[in-house]
Protein backbone atom coordinates (compact mmCIF):
# COMPACT_ATOMS: atom_id res chain seq x y z
CA UNK A 1 0.00 0.00 0.00
CA UNK A 2 2.87 2.40 0.69
CA UNK A 3 4.08 1.99 -2.90
CA UNK A 4 0.58 2.69 -4.23
CA UNK A 5 0.30 5.84 -2.14
CA UNK A 6 3.74 6.92 -3.32
CA UNK A 7 2.66 6.51 -6.93
CA UNK A 8 -0.47 8.60 -6.36
CA UNK A 9 1.59 11.34 -4.75
CA UNK A 10 3.98 11.38 -7.75
CA UNK A 11 1.08 11.80 -10.20
CA UNK A 12 -0.43 14.58 -8.05
CA UNK A 13 2.88 16.42 -7.78
CA UNK A 14 3.45 16.22 -11.52
CA UNK A 15 0.00 17.67 -12.23
CA UNK A 16 0.69 20.60 -9.91
CA UNK A 17 4.03 21.20 -11.61
CA UNK A 18 2.45 21.25 -15.06
CA UNK A 19 -0.05 23.90 -13.99
CA UNK A 20 2.59 26.08 -12.37
CA UNK A 21 3.70 29.05 -14.48
CA UNK A 22 6.95 31.01 -14.10
CA UNK A 23 8.64 33.94 -15.83
CA UNK A 24 9.75 32.63 -19.26
CA UNK A 25 12.91 34.72 -19.35
CA UNK A 26 14.30 33.31 -16.11
CA UNK A 27 17.14 30.79 -16.49
CA UNK A 28 15.84 28.78 -13.53
CA UNK A 29 12.12 29.11 -14.23
CA UNK A 30 9.81 26.19 -14.87
CA UNK A 31 9.38 25.50 -18.59
CA UNK A 32 6.05 23.76 -19.00
CA UNK A 33 3.82 22.46 -21.77
CA UNK A 34 0.32 21.06 -21.44
CA UNK A 35 -1.70 19.57 -24.28
CA UNK A 36 -5.19 18.09 -23.93
CA UNK A 37 -7.42 16.51 -26.56
CA UNK A 38 -10.86 14.96 -26.92
CA UNK A 39 -12.06 12.90 -29.88
CA UNK A 40 -15.52 11.41 -30.44
CA UNK A 41 -17.48 9.39 -33.00
CA UNK A 42 -21.26 8.99 -32.61
CA UNK A 43 -24.22 7.36 -34.36
CA UNK A 44 -27.68 6.19 -33.21
CA UNK A 45 -30.79 4.51 -34.65
CA UNK A 46 -34.44 4.20 -33.59
CA UNK A 47 -35.88 0.77 -32.69
CA UNK A 48 -37.74 0.57 -36.04
CA UNK A 49 -34.62 1.10 -38.14
CA UNK A 50 -33.95 -1.72 -40.61
CA UNK A 51 -30.62 -2.78 -42.07
CA UNK A 52 -28.83 -4.21 -39.05
CA UNK A 53 -26.90 -1.09 -38.04
CA UNK A 54 -26.35 -0.28 -34.39
CA UNK A 55 -25.58 3.04 -32.80
CA UNK A 56 -22.34 3.76 -31.05
CA UNK A 57 -20.49 6.47 -29.22
CA UNK A 58 -16.71 6.27 -29.03
CA UNK A 59 -14.75 8.90 -27.14
CA UNK A 60 -11.17 9.25 -25.98
CA UNK A 61 -9.48 11.97 -23.94
CA UNK A 62 -5.77 12.48 -23.47
CA UNK A 63 -3.41 14.79 -21.63
CA UNK A 64 0.31 15.19 -22.30
CA UNK A 65 2.36 17.57 -20.21
CA UNK A 66 6.00 18.32 -19.50
CA UNK A 67 7.68 20.39 -16.82
CA UNK A 68 11.41 21.12 -16.77
CA UNK A 69 13.49 23.22 -14.41
CA UNK A 70 17.18 23.95 -14.05
CA UNK A 71 17.38 23.71 -10.27
CA UNK A 72 20.95 25.00 -10.16
CA UNK A 73 23.95 25.18 -12.54
CA UNK A 74 24.58 21.48 -11.84
CA UNK A 75 21.10 19.94 -11.47
CA UNK A 76 18.15 19.74 -13.88
CA UNK A 77 14.71 18.24 -13.15
CA UNK A 78 12.54 16.94 -16.02
CA UNK A 79 8.97 15.62 -15.71
CA UNK A 80 6.55 14.10 -18.21
CA UNK A 81 2.94 13.07 -17.62
CA UNK A 82 0.70 11.09 -20.01
CA UNK A 83 -2.96 10.41 -19.26
CA UNK A 84 -5.48 8.75 -21.59
CA UNK A 85 -8.96 7.34 -21.13
CA UNK A 86 -11.77 6.40 -23.49
CA UNK A 87 -14.93 4.32 -23.75
CA UNK A 88 -17.14 2.72 -26.39
CA UNK A 89 -20.93 2.81 -25.98
CA UNK A 90 -23.04 0.67 -28.31
CA UNK A 91 -26.69 -0.24 -28.93
CA UNK A 92 -28.14 -3.73 -28.89
CA UNK A 93 -28.74 -4.95 -32.45
CA UNK A 94 -32.33 -6.03 -31.77
CA UNK A 95 -33.73 -3.82 -28.99
CA UNK A 96 -31.55 -0.79 -29.78
CA UNK A 97 -31.06 -0.34 -26.03
CA UNK A 98 -27.71 1.08 -24.99
CA UNK A 99 -25.35 -1.35 -23.28
CA UNK A 100 -22.93 -0.50 -20.52
CA UNK A 101 -19.80 1.25 -21.83
CA UNK A 102 -16.64 -0.70 -22.55
CA UNK A 103 -13.22 0.80 -21.95
CA UNK A 104 -11.29 1.46 -25.16
CA UNK A 105 -8.11 3.16 -23.89
CA UNK A 106 -6.59 3.69 -20.45
CA UNK A 107 -3.11 4.94 -19.53
CA UNK A 108 -1.31 6.67 -16.69
CA UNK A 109 2.42 7.29 -16.98
CA UNK A 110 4.64 9.70 -15.10
CA UNK A 111 8.40 10.04 -15.70
CA UNK A 112 10.71 12.05 -13.45
CA UNK A 113 14.43 12.53 -14.18
CA UNK A 114 17.08 14.45 -12.26
CA UNK A 115 20.27 15.08 -14.25
CA UNK A 116 23.68 16.23 -13.12
CA UNK A 117 24.44 18.75 -15.89
CA UNK A 118 28.19 18.59 -16.30
CA UNK A 119 28.11 19.99 -19.87
CA UNK A 120 30.27 17.09 -20.99
CA UNK A 121 29.62 14.23 -23.42
CA UNK A 122 27.22 12.53 -20.96
CA UNK A 123 25.30 13.56 -17.84
CA UNK A 124 24.66 11.23 -14.87
CA UNK A 125 20.98 10.84 -13.94
CA UNK A 126 18.50 9.21 -11.57
CA UNK A 127 14.96 8.52 -12.78
CA UNK A 128 11.63 7.15 -11.61
CA UNK A 129 8.62 5.94 -13.63
CA UNK A 130 5.06 5.28 -12.45
CA UNK A 131 2.79 3.32 -14.83
CA UNK A 132 -0.78 2.19 -14.30
CA UNK A 133 -4.34 2.61 -15.57
CA UNK A 134 -7.43 4.19 -14.06
CA UNK A 135 -9.14 0.84 -13.55
CA UNK A 136 -8.66 -2.80 -14.54
CA UNK A 137 -11.57 -4.03 -16.70
CA UNK A 138 -10.23 -7.55 -17.29
CA UNK A 139 -12.84 -8.91 -14.83
CA UNK A 140 -15.85 -6.52 -15.04
CA UNK A 141 -17.56 -7.85 -11.90
CA UNK A 142 -14.73 -6.56 -9.71
CA UNK A 143 -13.48 -3.04 -10.31
CA UNK A 144 -9.78 -2.74 -9.45
CA UNK A 145 -8.66 0.85 -9.63
CA UNK A 146 -5.01 1.72 -10.35
CA UNK A 147 -4.25 -1.90 -11.21
CA UNK A 148 -1.66 -3.07 -12.00
CA UNK A 149 1.05 -0.64 -10.90
CA UNK A 150 4.54 -0.77 -12.38
CA UNK A 151 7.32 1.22 -10.73
CA UNK A 152 10.83 1.70 -12.13
CA UNK A 153 13.82 3.36 -10.48
CA UNK A 154 17.03 3.75 -12.48
CA UNK A 155 20.39 5.52 -12.51
CA UNK A 156 23.04 5.85 -15.17
CA UNK A 157 24.28 8.16 -17.93
CA UNK A 158 22.26 10.29 -20.35
CA UNK A 159 23.08 12.24 -23.48
CA UNK A 160 21.22 14.80 -25.58
CA UNK A 161 21.78 13.62 -29.17
CA UNK A 162 20.57 16.91 -30.66
CA UNK A 163 18.33 19.84 -29.79
CA UNK A 164 17.11 22.60 -32.12
CA UNK A 165 13.94 24.47 -33.07
CA UNK A 166 12.63 21.39 -34.91
CA UNK A 167 12.98 18.91 -32.06
CA UNK A 168 15.05 17.15 -29.47
CA UNK A 169 16.42 13.62 -29.09
CA UNK A 170 17.83 12.18 -25.87
CA UNK A 171 19.00 8.76 -24.79
CA UNK A 172 19.95 7.25 -21.47
CA UNK A 173 21.45 3.96 -20.31
CA UNK A 174 21.56 2.73 -16.76
CA UNK A 175 20.72 0.11 -14.16
CA UNK A 176 17.09 -0.18 -13.17
CA UNK A 177 14.88 -1.81 -10.55
CA UNK A 178 11.24 -2.63 -11.33
CA UNK A 179 8.32 -3.53 -9.07
CA UNK A 180 5.04 -5.05 -10.29
CA UNK A 181 2.10 -4.61 -7.92
CA UNK A 182 -1.17 -6.39 -8.72
CA UNK A 183 -4.52 -6.67 -6.95
CA UNK A 184 -5.42 -10.34 -7.35
CA UNK A 185 -9.09 -11.38 -7.01
CA UNK A 186 -9.41 -13.99 -4.25
CA UNK A 187 -13.22 -13.98 -3.81
CA UNK A 188 -15.54 -13.00 -6.66
CA UNK A 189 -18.65 -13.23 -4.46
CA UNK A 190 -17.46 -10.72 -1.90
CA UNK A 191 -15.32 -8.88 -4.45
CA UNK A 192 -12.23 -9.13 -2.28
CA UNK A 193 -8.68 -8.79 -3.52
CA UNK A 194 -5.18 -9.13 -2.15
CA UNK A 195 -2.01 -7.39 -3.25
CA UNK A 196 0.83 -9.41 -4.73
CA UNK A 197 4.11 -8.05 -5.99
CA UNK A 198 7.22 -9.18 -7.83
CA UNK A 199 10.42 -7.35 -8.71
CA UNK A 200 13.40 -7.56 -11.00
CA UNK A 201 16.49 -5.57 -11.90
CA UNK A 202 18.76 -5.10 -14.86
CA UNK A 203 19.88 -2.79 -17.65
CA UNK A 204 17.55 -0.11 -19.04
CA UNK A 205 17.93 1.90 -22.25
CA UNK A 206 15.46 4.71 -23.03
CA UNK A 207 15.44 6.92 -26.13
CA UNK A 208 13.10 9.90 -26.67
CA UNK A 209 12.57 11.95 -29.81
CA UNK A 210 10.22 14.91 -30.22
CA UNK A 211 10.12 16.30 -33.77
CA UNK A 212 8.35 19.19 -35.48
CA UNK A 213 8.13 17.60 -38.93
CA UNK A 214 6.35 20.61 -40.43
CA UNK A 215 4.34 23.62 -39.30
CA UNK A 216 1.28 21.49 -38.55
CA UNK A 217 2.79 18.01 -38.07
CA UNK A 218 4.53 16.73 -34.93
CA UNK A 219 5.88 13.32 -33.97
CA UNK A 220 6.77 12.01 -30.52
CA UNK A 221 8.30 8.62 -29.81
CA UNK A 222 9.75 6.80 -26.81
CA UNK A 223 11.57 3.45 -26.99
CA UNK A 224 12.31 1.59 -23.76
CA UNK A 225 14.36 -1.63 -23.63
CA UNK A 226 14.96 -3.56 -20.40
CA UNK A 227 17.18 -6.60 -19.89
CA UNK A 228 16.52 -8.28 -16.53
CA UNK A 229 19.51 -9.75 -14.72
CA UNK A 230 17.61 -11.08 -11.70
CA UNK A 231 13.98 -11.80 -10.83
CA UNK A 232 12.33 -12.31 -7.45
CA UNK A 233 10.32 -15.37 -8.62
CA UNK A 234 13.15 -17.08 -10.52
CA UNK A 235 13.36 -20.00 -8.06
CA UNK A 236 9.63 -20.72 -8.37
CA UNK A 237 9.95 -21.09 -12.16
CA UNK A 238 12.76 -23.64 -12.18
CA UNK A 239 11.89 -26.72 -14.23
CA UNK A 240 8.92 -25.03 -15.96
CA UNK A 241 8.72 -24.32 -19.72
CA UNK A 242 8.74 -20.58 -18.99
CA UNK A 243 11.72 -20.82 -16.63
CA UNK A 244 13.87 -18.35 -18.58
CA UNK A 245 11.22 -16.10 -20.11
CA UNK A 246 12.07 -13.31 -17.65
CA UNK A 247 15.59 -13.10 -19.12
CA UNK A 248 14.28 -11.97 -22.52
CA UNK A 249 14.57 -8.24 -23.33
CA UNK A 250 11.31 -6.34 -22.74
CA UNK A 251 10.42 -3.60 -25.25
CA UNK A 252 7.97 -0.69 -25.15
CA UNK A 253 7.74 1.55 -28.24
CA UNK A 254 5.21 4.38 -27.83
CA UNK A 255 4.41 6.78 -30.70
CA UNK A 256 2.04 9.61 -31.55
CA UNK A 257 1.76 11.53 -34.83
CA UNK A 258 -0.34 14.68 -34.69
CA UNK A 259 -1.59 16.82 -37.59
CA UNK A 260 -3.20 20.17 -36.80
CA UNK A 261 -6.19 20.90 -39.07
CA UNK A 262 -7.16 24.21 -37.46
CA UNK A 263 -6.14 26.03 -34.30
CA UNK A 264 -8.18 23.63 -32.11
CA UNK A 265 -8.97 20.68 -34.41
CA UNK A 266 -6.39 17.96 -34.95
CA UNK A 267 -5.97 14.40 -36.21
CA UNK A 268 -3.87 12.06 -34.07
CA UNK A 269 -2.50 8.63 -34.85
CA UNK A 270 -1.09 6.81 -31.81
CA UNK A 271 0.42 3.36 -31.76
CA UNK A 272 2.24 1.28 -29.18
CA UNK A 273 4.20 -1.93 -29.54
CA UNK A 274 4.90 -4.00 -26.43
CA UNK A 275 6.94 -7.16 -26.03
CA UNK A 276 7.15 -9.05 -22.75
CA UNK A 277 7.63 -12.80 -23.18
CA UNK A 278 6.29 -13.48 -19.68
CA UNK A 279 2.92 -12.06 -20.76
CA UNK A 280 2.85 -13.15 -24.41
CA UNK A 281 5.36 -14.78 -26.74
CA UNK A 282 4.15 -12.49 -29.52
CA UNK A 283 4.31 -8.71 -29.57
CA UNK A 284 1.22 -6.76 -28.52
CA UNK A 285 0.08 -3.84 -30.68
CA UNK A 286 -2.37 -1.01 -30.02
CA UNK A 287 -3.41 1.67 -32.52
CA UNK A 288 -5.74 4.66 -32.11
CA UNK A 289 -6.80 7.13 -34.81
CA UNK A 290 -8.81 10.12 -33.63
CA UNK A 291 -10.18 13.42 -34.89
CA UNK A 292 -11.19 15.94 -32.30
CA UNK A 293 -10.57 19.17 -30.49
CA UNK A 294 -7.22 19.94 -28.93
CA UNK A 295 -5.99 22.56 -26.49
CA UNK A 296 -2.39 23.66 -26.03
CA UNK A 297 -1.72 25.67 -22.87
Amino acid sequence: MKLIKMGLVLVLLSTVQLLYAAEPDSLYAWKTTLEAGLGTTQSSYTDNWVGGEVGSLVWAANVHGTAQKQLSPKFRWENELKLAFGQTHSQDKVSKNWASPVKSTDQIRYDAIVKLTLHTWVDPYVAGVFESQFYDASYPAVKRYLNPINLTESAGLSRTLFENKDGKATTRLGFGLRQYITKVIVDTTNETTEIKSTSDGGLEWVTDWNAQLSKNLTYTTKLTLFKALFYSNADQLKGLPNENYWKTIDANWDNILTAKVTQIVQVSLAWQLLYDKEISQAGRFKETLSLGVNWIL
